[in-house]
């Protein structure tokens, strides 16, 4: 035990991989359970003192993730327990010797994904003899580990199989180009780096001539700036590319991604260009701009939604002057014609009407709200007849109606309902029983033409 007064203990050292795995997927913490994937190993005779267990319970997909492995452990017992293993997730530790990591990926001959996120890996330098035990791995995740861009050089060019590469949070602002291409490789996410300037993007397109998706968001790309010839040539292959959150403020630069010959998906929010325009605005426009994408932000770009966003994209231009109509628009007039605009229809439901009230001599025009009740209207109105609302019969006369006066004898039907319209009529009626007896006119001599109350 530490004495109190003494210096503070050395800090514990990392894990070996081999550690990590018996306490974790042995049979006390891991019950015996059997499923496609699932492998019982019998541990071949170990040397005298081996800490591993007779037997352990292994998934072929391994998941040790901020264990503090940061040694690989015996060679011999890796080979035995991870012989079927196809995944490994190693993200989160304190690996930070290349050497330790070749020596648990040479011994899981049959692995295809490795994920090394977040390991430190920043000032170590990977051999070329050590990248060679990487050979299988077709997908590997290195995100939020600061490994240099020569690393990566190293590790794509001992990889034949390679085909998906994340190296997301690794703080890049250059890109080295590689004199050794990966053609294998279709899969690139390099989010969240700084790739301001194009000329650093140009240099991967030689480095993986088969790349089909490029996910580039939150890079602060500010333009895309070869020329249409050299854009063709650069990525032929590329079906898809994500620019979320970059720099581009120029419709110029969408353009320009038209002339990727396959592309057909484009993810792009969040860019200045696009900020001063509503959503509608946003979309039309974007689709507009790239008439071979059928995707575009995630949502199918439809044969529909093509046309009028296309029909949108002249009538939004009509009134530019002529030294500032995009090429787009040119082309667009080509296929429909000069569109007019089209008229402005509120099609919204009316929330007030003037209309006018008649009571026995008195006419009032007054404006009611079309969103009350007839009970409602029947208080809006005692200050205009003098009546109480319990002492009055109210009637709608619709101005264009031949069929005479409907009496709004419901106090919770909904006025809008009557689609009552400015220029028509209300009557109101006092009930028999009033302090003035009269004798009314019958109300069915009653229509638009004829209003004059009884006398």
């Amino acid at each position: 035990m530490w004495d109190s007064g003494a210096v503070d203990p050395p800090e514990e050292e990392g894990r070996t991989f081999m550690q990590v795995l018996s306490e974790k997927y042995s049979p006390e913490n891991f019950p015996y359970r059997r499923w496609p994937g699932m492998g019982v190993v019998v541990v071949p005779t170990l040397p005298q003192g081996s800490p591993m267990k007779d037997r352990l319970n292994l998934p072929s997909v391994l998941v040790l993730a901020g264990c503090g492995i940061s040694h690989a452990g015996e060679q011999r017992e890796i080979a035995a327990f991870c012989a079927h293993v196809m995944e490994l997730d190693l993200s989160q530790n304190k690996l930070q010797d290349w050497h330790e990591i070749s020596k648990i990926v040479s011994n899981i001959p049959n692995l295809d994904f490795l994920n090394l996120s977040s390991n430190p890996l920043s000032e170590v330098v990977l051999e070329p003899s050590g990248a060679k035990a990487f050979a299988r791995v077709r997908r590997l995740v290195l995100n939020n580990t600061q490994v240099s861009w020569n690393t990566v050089l190293v590790l794509t060019r001992e990889m034949p199989e390679l085909e998906e590469l994340f190296l997301c949070l690794n703080e890049y602002t250059t890109v080295s180009a590689s004199t050794v291409p990966c053609p294998t490789l279709r899969l690139l996410h390099i989010t969240d780096n700084n790739l301001q300037d194009w000329a650093e993007v140009r240099k991967i397109g030689p480095m993986f001539p088969g790349l089909e998706t490029l996910v580039m968001a939150n890079c602060n790309l500010s333009s895309i700036q070869d020329s249409e010839d050299m854009l063709r040539r650069l990525f032929p292959n590329l079906r898809s590319i994500n620019l979320h959150n970059s720099g581009l403020n120029r419709w110029e630069d969408i353009e320009k991604l038209n002339q990727f010959p396959k592309l057909e998906d484009v993810r792009l929010q969040g860019i200045p260009l696009l900020q001063t325009y509503t959503n509608t605005e946003r979309r039309s426009l974007m689709v507009s701009h790239l008439p071979s994408v059928s995707s575009l932000n995630g949502s199918v770009v439809t044969d529909g939604e093509r046309e009028d966003s296309e029909r949108f994209f002249i009538r939004y231009h009509v009134d530019y002057p002529e030294e500032e109509l995009p090429y787009r628009y040119h082309c667009l007039v080509t296929k429909y014609g000069k569109l007019e605009p089209l008229a402005e229809i509120d099609l919204r439901p009316r929330c007030h009407a003037k209309v006018e009230v008649h009571c026995e001599d008195k006419v009032e025009e007054v404006s009611i709200r079309l969103d009350q009740t007839v009970a409602e209207l029947k208080k809006q109105l005692r200050t205009v007849v003098q009546l109480s609302a319990n002492q009055m019969r109210l009637y709608y006369i619709d101005k264009e109606c031949v069929f005479g006066p409907e009496e709004m004898k419901y106090h919770t039907r909904a006025l809008h309902s009557y689609s009552i319209q400015d220029g028509d009529e209300l009557l109101v009626v006092p009930k028999a029983g009033r302090g003035t007896t009269t004798a009314a006119k019958p109300l069915s001599n009653l229509n638009s033409k004829t209003l004059t109350p009884p006398p």
